[in-house]
């Protein structure tokens, strides 16, 4: 009797290891999914962010590149006045708008630098010989953007300038990526931006760039403190598993892409465990960059009251306000684009334009 009682509680402990076990065993891996599912959903929302920082780089440049003075400049190959054209354009843009690190340059047809927009005294530089991505850009005569190698690794957007059929030369739009990084640590995350050490035959302005395992941190903002504790990081485990979980800090690793599609570095982002529970809360079917709070909104009425005016965007008022620039040849793409953006506008709206362009001049009319 004893002895089948000591069985009884042996089989007893064992049944409440295993029990034990595996309650530890489902919670372990309910965490794992969790992380897991989490981590899907702020690579996804990184992805997007990316996607419309070049959309809006993108855009931002086709509409520069159709100004008429910029053309007349270098038709005239007057590089002191591109020079001083751009030079107010950037100024004009990071004072009114989020477009801080704004650089522009333009380039000729053969990639020959004609003006920068930050400094001079490089007019006639050639830059073909460390920008890989411009040759295939002569041959494919499209627009292109994406995170280029130059001497620093920027955004890039890079658009052909033309009057008529002749091509002038290429209008270059550049954004920093600590401005990117920004936006992120707004939103709780933590960007290293890390470009391969290859590449820094070509980026000689970051050859003395902090450095992160094999790579280069491509962003000057990043978050110092963590720098350390990323260095200890089982960085073949991440890579393997794309996300890493340690000391209460979610890691995320996603590649990063040239405009060809070669894999030139990597984005890491890290979030605590406080950043997590408030994305967790959060709506995640909408992108944490095209949500704004008050404060946000707060914060652009303050840096500019009446930001477009009577139109709905700054891309409508600044295509608008190009057409009288151009020549009859250079309008015609862009006055169907306008016509069709106007169709959309109301009435009231449209009388508010013409009130605020011509505010001295009595008008007389209908609008039809």
């Amino acid at each position: 009797m004893k002895r089948f009682n000591k069985i009884s509680l042996w089989v007893i402990f064992f049944v409440l290891m295993l029990l034990l076990a595996s309650v530890f065993f489902f919670l372990n891996q309910s965490k794992e999914d969790r992380l897991a599912n989490l981590g899907d959903h702020v690579v996804s929302n990184f992805r997007a962010g990316l996607t419309y920082e070049m959309a809006d780089l993108l855009s931002f440049s086709m509409a520069l590149s159709e100004d008429g003075e910029l053309k007349n400049a270098l038709i005239a190959e007057d590089e002191s006045k591109g020079y001083g054209i751009l030079s107010k354009i950037t100024e004009r843009f990071k004072k009114y708008t989020h477009l801080k690190s704004l650089r522009i340059q333009v380039l000729t047809p053969d990639f020959f630098i004609f003006a920068r927009s930050w400094n001079e005294g490089f007019e006639g530089m050639p830059i073909w010989w460390f920008r890989d991505d411009l040759q295939k850009l002569k041959s494919r005569k499209q627009p292109k953007v994406g995170m280029e190698v130059g001497r620093l690794l920027t955004f890039k957007a890079t658009i052909p300038i033309r009057s008529g059929g002749k091509l002038l030369g290429y209008l270059e739009v550049i954004k920093f990526v600590d401005e990117f990084a920004s936006k992120l640590h707004k939103k709780g995350i933590e960007l290293f931006a890390l470009m391969d050490e290859q590449y820094l035959n070509k980026a000689v302005l970051m050859r003395d760039f902090p450095r992160l395992h094999d790579d280069v941190i491509v962003n000057r903002n990043f978050n110092h403190m963590l720098k350390p504790k990323i260095a200890l990081l089982d960085w073949d485990v991440l890579e393997s598993k794309s996300y890493l979980y340690q000391d209460k800090r979610l890691y995320l690793l996603e590649p990063m892409y040239n405009g060809e599609g070669k894999k030139i570095g990597s984005y890491l982002l890290t979030l605590s465990d406080e950043a997590l529970h408030r994305y967790e809360k959060a709506n995640q079917g909408v992108s944490f960059f095209t949500q704004f709070s008050d404060e946000d909104i707060e914060e652009v009425v303050a840096s500019w009251e009446y930001p477009y005016g009577s139109f709905r965007s700054g891309y409508d008022k600044d295509l608008i306000a190009l057409l009288p620039k151009l020549k009859k040849e250079d309008k015609r793409v862009l006055e169907s684009e306008a016509k069709e953006i106007l169709k959309e506008y109301s009435k009231d709206e449209l009388i508010d334009i013409i009130l605020s362009n011509k505010h001295n001049e009595k008008k007389v009319g209908v609008i039809q």
